[in-house]
């Protein structure tokens, strides 16, 4: 297989280190010819999800033109894939060129559990891990079951790491709430924002949560920042890392 490495832009500029570890996973898994594409740019989100659609089109087309040729696209981010598997539509007047493009989109862990039907992997992570399952990949791309829909119980990402020795995982009274993030909203509604990120971090808190992770970091970037500020000693790590470190890879 041929893989394009979507990296969104905000991990490429501030989190690299996901980046790495999400081509590490690949790497181990043997998923394929992992490339990363030097044109890629963003995949529209943001100025989608502010209304400016005439400026996520040209951004949206460079992303198509960029991933058109690969086999699959596999990036670190719910929310990221999400755009690309769902948004486009009607964003682009190639609906043939969005429809292929959505079809082999693929959210990190969706990829490893879905297509490379990856046995869950040994390894040692003597920590108790909070969850947390963002809005885009639960209720968008179905990584996990959700409070709203009358379904068996599941969890792609939790599935991934429920086999390393020493894990244990926090209990939490509301598991799939926003974090409060929402792109745009965390600066034009930035103390509702805040807030509901506060009040996810104390179900953590009372779960007795060490370290905190996701398939999304910009939920993590929106709470690790909340935890800086107020000086809390909770550690947040994008599941990829959190992968890497238990595997020892």
């Amino acid at each position: 297989m041929r893989i394009g490495l979507f990296i969104p832009c905000y991990i490429d500029q501030f989190y690299p280190q996901v980046g790495v570890a999400t081509l590490k996973l690949l790497e181990h898994f043997k998923a394929g010819d992992i490339e990363f594409p030097r044109e890629q740019t963003c995949c529209g989100q943001p100025m989608a999800n502010s209304g400016c659609v005439d400026d996520a089109r040209p951004v949206a087309e460079r992303f198509i033109a960029t991933f058109s040729d690969f086999d699959y696209i596999v990036g670190p981010s719910g929310s990221c894939v999400a755009m690309v598997r769902h948004h486009y539509h009607g964003l682009i007047g190639d609906e043939q060129a969005v429809h292929d493009i959505a079809g082999k989109t693929f959210e990190l862990c969706e990829f490893l559990t879905d297509v490379l039907k990856a046995m869950p992997p040994a390894g040692r992570f003597p920590h108790r891990v909070g969850l947390h399952q963002s809005c885009h990949g639960l209720r968008e791309l179905r990584l996990g079951s959700n409070s709203e829909r009358m379904v068996a119980p599941f969890n792609k990402v939790r599935s991934l790491l429920e086999s390393f020795e020493g894990i244990a995982f926090s209990e939490l009274s509301r598991p799939d709430e926003c974090c409060g993030f929402g792109g745009s909203f965390a600066v034009e509604e930035e103390g509702v924002s805040c807030m509901m990120g506060l009040d996810r971090i104390a179900d953590h808190e009372r779960a007795g949560t060490e370290v905190l992770t996701a398939a999304d970091m910009s939920c993590l970037m929106h709470m690790d920042g909340l935890l800086r500020r107020r000086r809390k000693p909770m550690r947040v790590m994008h599941v990829a890392e959190l992968l890497v470190e238990a595997m020892g890879i």
